[in-house]
């Protein structure tokens, strides 16, 4: 990737002849000049404080462990990232996979790292529907029939040896020690494996692993994964070797082979972390950088801030500006719905999806006094507590935001005995059937059809948001729900709000299908839910809050670092000066 933000030191150095005998005066001009500038550039991009914001307090703790360290931002997120898939089992884990987008201050360097899971090379296209056409409920969600190929393992030992300071052992110490002394059972861990107690029960392995006497445990009991702890030291020991070959690979295929599933070693040896350029758009003198397929993150979020550059918001009544992004969230999501999916293997529009005059021509066709009915979109007919995120910034400004995950909270519900590994039930992002929902009511087309060795399509969003003066790093879970919650995000961050603004701002989302308004309880007063029900919409007012956003905001003007986790959630924040 180009170097846009190339620093003074690569620049070519002035060039003034000396005079025999005497130090050219102008020469030391430039040269103290330059040093002057290139100190002054330097300071201005290291920031005052290191900071981490995670789901967990034992994984935001395990980053700053490893930053304390000499680490940089890419080995924190290999700590965090371990430390989650020990104490969030409900959402991420060495069994799932995820997206960590990178920004590297020394040359500018941006890059995501794809560790998203791919399908098995026997999964087939129809390989969850019955004689007649039909899905079988629960095929692709119960057991290990539904998990993809895990990428998490081997996007961490990739992030540790191309990227890290410190060796991939040490980075991992934190999480291996978090699974042998245990962590404490929340009550969110309680309404999550109560949710999918019946899954759980159906495993020995995840029974033995995350309920007591096939029972919820009570909050505070102490969960230890002695299993995990010896994986992780596998992969710690050999790198993805570790995890992708030998004993712990042999157990994993055997273990879902024995109870239906169709993973093999070929799958296993043949999985690649791909390195993909990061999607960049601007949105009111603002660079977005967000997650590229096979995420549909970012090429949403630019769709819709593209269409919204065309809108003054705040010149709106409430009623208007709830209403102008609910239209604008239908029209992406409906492209996602007919577009998106593995760039490995399909052709996708993206130049065109993003492009202005594209947004222009969608925002032309909003009615400001009346909703459009998701049916009239052509398009196709007819993702929760399910993820995690985190974000880090560095001493040196290096960043990282994150997002992980096993899909449905717990994942398949399936631990393969004797490795402590939770398998993720990711297939069901694949379209199973051509305008059939998935679990979180998103339909797709062809474009994300079950194909073997392909990326299953995502909507997770890891996101940078810069101008001159700040820096934010974001994110969050959220199943389909994430990508609008990152906009609900970055449109705080441009009104200048602080970054616990960001996170905790109140909520509403539509996603072309279902045709309701999806809104947090509370988010919407009488009168705002009256009027846009005058305009047609049809709002579903949800009993619980949903997403766990994770930001970090570096003032670069006030040189100040800031980090928040969503109210929502159990997450920690932490800044450290230098």
């Amino acid at each position: 990737m180009p170097n846009t933000n190339a620093s003074p030191a690569s620049l070519p150095e002035p060039r003034v002849k000396p005079t025999p005998g005497k130090a050219p005066a102008q020469g030391w001009s430039f040269f103290i000049f330059g040093l002057l500038f290139l100190s002054l550039v330097q300071a201005a991009e290291r920031p005052p404080a290191a900071a981490v914001a995670s789901a967990h307090p034992a994984a935001t703790r395990a980053g700053l462990e490893i930053l304390q360290a000499g680490g940089n931002a890419f080995d924190a997120a290999v700590a965090v990232s371990a430390a989650l898939a020990v104490v969030e089992p409900y959402s991420s884990g060495l069994g799932g996979g995820g997206f960590w987008l990178l920004h590297r201050t020394r040359d500018g360097y941006e890059v995501m790292i794809d560790g998203r899971e791919k399908a098995p090379l026997a999964a087939s296209r129809d390989m969850y529907l019955d004689s007649k056409g039909e899905p079988v409920k629960g095929a692709s969600v119960d057991g290990p029939l539904a998990a993809g190929i895990p990428g998490e393992p081997a996007a961490l030992a990739y992030l540790a040896k191309h990227y890290g300071r410190l060796p991939l052992k040490q980075s991992l110490q934190p999480a291996i020690r978090l699974a042998e002394e245990g962590f404490k059972v929340t009550p969110h861990y309680r309404r999550m494996a109560a949710f999918r107690l019946d899954v759980l029960r159906a495993s020995p392995g995840a029974a033995k692993q995350f309920l007591l006497n096939s029972q919820v445990p009570p909050v505070g009991h102490i969960i230890r994964q002695p299993d995990l702890a010896k994986t992780l030291r596998a992969l710690a020991l050999k790198g993805k070797a570790g995890f992708y070959e030998g004993e712990v690979a042999q157990r994993l295929v055997q273990e879902s082979r024995r109870h239906g599933g169709i993973w093999s070693l070929a799958d296993f040896r043949q999985y690649r972390v791909k390195e993909r350029k990061p999607v960049v758009g601007r949105y009111r003198g603002w660079r977005i950088v967000s997650a590229a397929p096979p995420s549909s993150g970012g090429v949403v979020l630019l769709e819709m801030l593209n269409m919204l550059s065309a809108k003054d918001l705040n010149g709106l009544k409430p009623a208007d500006r709830v209403h102008y992004l609910v239209e604008v969230m239908r029209r992406a999501y409906a492209d996602r719905a007919r577009w998106l999916g593995d760039a490995d293997y399909v052709q996708m529009p993206l130049q065109r999806l993003m492009s202005m005059a594209y947004a222009r021509q969608l925002a032309k066709s909003i009615v400001m006094n009346k909703a459009t009915p998701s049916s009239s979109l052509d398009s196709v007919r007819p993702e929760g507590h399910d993820t995690t995120h985190f974000s880090i910034l560095d001493k040196d400004g290096n960043r990282v935001a994150a997002t992980l995950s096993i899909n449905y909270p717990f994942g398949s519900g399936f631990v393969a005995e004797g490795t402590g590994v939770l398998f993720n039930d990711e297939m069901d992002d694949f379209s199973i059937k051509p305008g059939v929902a998935n679990v979180y009511g998103l339909v797709g087309a062809e474009a994300n059809a079950i194909a073997p060795g392909k990326r299953m399509l995502s909507s997770m969003s890891p996101t940078f948001i810069e101008n001159p003066d700040h820096v934010g790093i974001l994110g969050t879970p959220g199943g389909s729900r994430i990508i609008t919650m990152v906009l609900l995000g970055v449109l705080e961050a441009v009104e200048g709000r602080n970054v616990e603004t960001w996170v905790s701002r109140p909520r509403f989302h539509h996603q072309y299908l279902p045709d309701v308004i999806q809104v947090e309880p509370g988010a919407f007063d009488a009168g705002l839910k009256a009027a846009l029900e005058r305009k047609g919409h049809v709002l579903d007012v949800k009993r619980r809050p949903w997403g766990n956003m994770q930001a970090i905001h570096w003032d670069r003007r006030e040189q100040r670092v800031e980090a928040a986790s969503d109210p929502r959630g159990m997450g920690a924040a932490q800044v450290e000066p230098h």
